[in-house]
């Protein structure tokens, strides 16, 4: 029997006109128990679908209140944790006798854990004491978390939080508890689909912590590498060693890149999620595409020029994968490559660099000429490019 991560696999659309309580009807019983068919089934979907859906869930379950909506919105919470890059342990959709009742534990890749607790609306006081840091404080005597290693984060809806502000900072759990909005939480892991370097991803993750911000450091530091993440967008100039140094050509803007990535998840048969601008992975993080274009710098069809950047920050990502591909778009998505990086990796030193205020990049030139796509090696001895042909799919 198919599941609904199948049936959205197979056939993406198959739900676009379904509302989240149809598409639940689908799995199992259609109501979402701790441990049953359904819930397993709805974390599998969500594991797999793409942000704009993720982003469609958590407004329904706002919008239209639903039976199993707060349990729902539970577990589309802790999926925007997952692809903000958290690992994610799931809580509890209802306490249990002799069980910690929290709703989720997102842990950063230094040990640094944080205890989530969903609500859908701000009108009910919580009980601070019996509820969330109840559960930090059986965590942290279980052995499970350190308790100068973790903090509390309460994702509300979309009502005034006031109240719950005031209940917070008059309490003894001021120092150990953020609170944010739904939309707010989306918005992040928006911003962070934007972004290039997994650096600037960390450090904005940073903002969920309880930090006291009289010196702030921290904060002109966020901002700075913010900054120099976006500047990496202004690389729009071709700078190859072909040109005269007074020479920019500037880039025209090219629109076919969503053409690429599905032509690139066709090929390998795999659903793949946008992790960052230009990167996206497997579901389980075994595989990891890195996929830019370009438009012809040449003035014919027959042949091609085309430019892109890479850079040091990309390198290390990849290089953190099982599997990795890199993909150049050229001129358009019928000439789309798809490269091994454990091929294009060592080709890498064999190219023109730019440096500059603290930035350096290589030039990744491909030609395209006799039917024939030639990634350029001008720093090898006898600066004969690698016919990459083969790699087009």
């Amino acid at each position: 029997m198919n599941t609904i991560a199948t049936l959205y696999n197979e056939t993406p659309d198959i739900f676009k006109d379904k509302s989240l309580p149809q598409i639940l009807s689908f799995a199992g019983d259609g109501k979402l128990k701790d441990g049953n068919t359904t819930s397993s089934e709805f974390r599998n979907l969500l594991d797999i679908v793409q942000p704009n859906i993720l982003f469609e869930f958590a407004n329904y379950c706002l919008s239209n209140p639903f039976e199993n909506s707060g349990l729902a919105l539970q577990d589309i919470v802790n999926q925007i944790g997952k692809r903000l890059n958290f690992d994610v342990e799931y809580g509890l959709y209802k306490g249990k006798k002799n069980s910690i009742g929290f709703d989720g534990i997102w842990t950063t890749k230094d040990g640094y854990n944080i205890i989530i607790e969903v609500k859908t609306t701000d009108y009910i006081r919580i009980n601070l004491s019996e509820s969330v840091a109840k559960y930090r404080s059986a965590l942290i005597d279980a052995g499970k978390i350190d308790k100068e290693n973790s903090s509390i984060l309460i994702v509300v809806g979309r009502e005034d939080t006031g109240d719950l502000e005031s209940q917070v900072r008059g309490s003894r759990y001021a120092w150990n508890i953020r609170i944010i909005s739904t939309d707010a939480l989306i918005q992040l892991l928006k911003l962070k689909e934007t972004f290039n370097d997994a650096k600037t991803i960390l450090q904005i993750t940073e903002l969920l912590k309880p930090r006291e911000y009289t010196r702030v450091d921290k904060l002109i530091d966020l901002i700075f590498e913010t900054s120099k993440d976006l500047q990496l967008d202004d690389i729009d100039t071709v700078e190859t060693p072909s040109l005269s140094p007074t020479k920019k050509e500037k880039a025209i803007p090219v629109n076919f890149y969503l053409d690429c990535i599905h032509k690139i998840q066709n090929h390998l048969k795999q659903q793949l999620i946008k992790q960052t601008k230009i990167t996206y992975t497997t579901k389980d993080n075994s595989l990891c595409v890195m996929c830019t274009i370009s438009r012809n710098h040449n003035t014919t069809d027959k042949q091609g020029r085309f430019w892109f950047a890479f850079h040091p920050h990309q390198q290390k990502m990849l290089e953190e994968y099982p599997t990795a591909y890199v993909a150049f778009g050229c001129g358009d998505s019928q000439k789309t490559l798809l490269i091994p990086y454990a091929l294009f990796g060592p080709l890498v030193k064999n190219m023109w660099t730019t440096e500059k205020e603290n930035r350096m990049y290589w030039h990744v030139i491909i030609n395209y000429k006799n039917d024939k796509f030639l990634l350029s090696q001008p720093k090898t001895t006898d600066h004969n490019p690698v016919d990459i042909t083969e790699y087009l799919i």
